[in-house]
């Protein structure tokens, strides 16, 4: 069992950063493939960055890649996304999640099996 709670969305001007935080509780937590996702008003939720139960492997969506950095604390149990040069086309809702398969890395949505609720990140242009 893995409980996922994000923090550190808000409102910030294009160009900006932001830097999410994905608390997680459960003693397995450093055995998860974990993601970050996004889902826009009317769009389907997407990949946008995903990190491997060691910390060893980094994977992004090309739309953010060299702007977004995806890194792991397995002491912390904490999931960090930076978000740097911010544009307007990031808002959404940004959701951390945990993959428990324990095999290759997935940037599918339905491949994670515990979310968080989300939290907003709204960037003006």
């Amino acid at each position: 069992q893995l409980r996922l709670m994000e923090s550190g969305g808000g409102l910030v001007q294009a160009g900006g950063s932001l830097r999410l935080s994905c608390a997680a509780s459960g003693r397995t937590f450093s055995s998860y493939n974990m993601g970050w996702f996004r889902q826009a008003p009317g769009k389907e939720r997407e990949f946008v960055a995903g990190i491997t139960w060691t910390g060893g492997r980094t994977y992004y969506a090309d739309s953010v890649k060299g702007r977004f950095t995806i890194s792991r604390d397995n002491v912390k149990n904490t999931v960090y996304m930076q978000m740097n040069s911010l544009a307007p086309e990031d808002t959404a809702v940004y959701y951390c999640a945990g993959d428990s398969r324990g095999i290759y890395f997935s940037r599918l949505p339905q491949d994670y099996d515990y979310w968080g609720q989300g939290t907003q990140v709204t960037v003006s242009s």
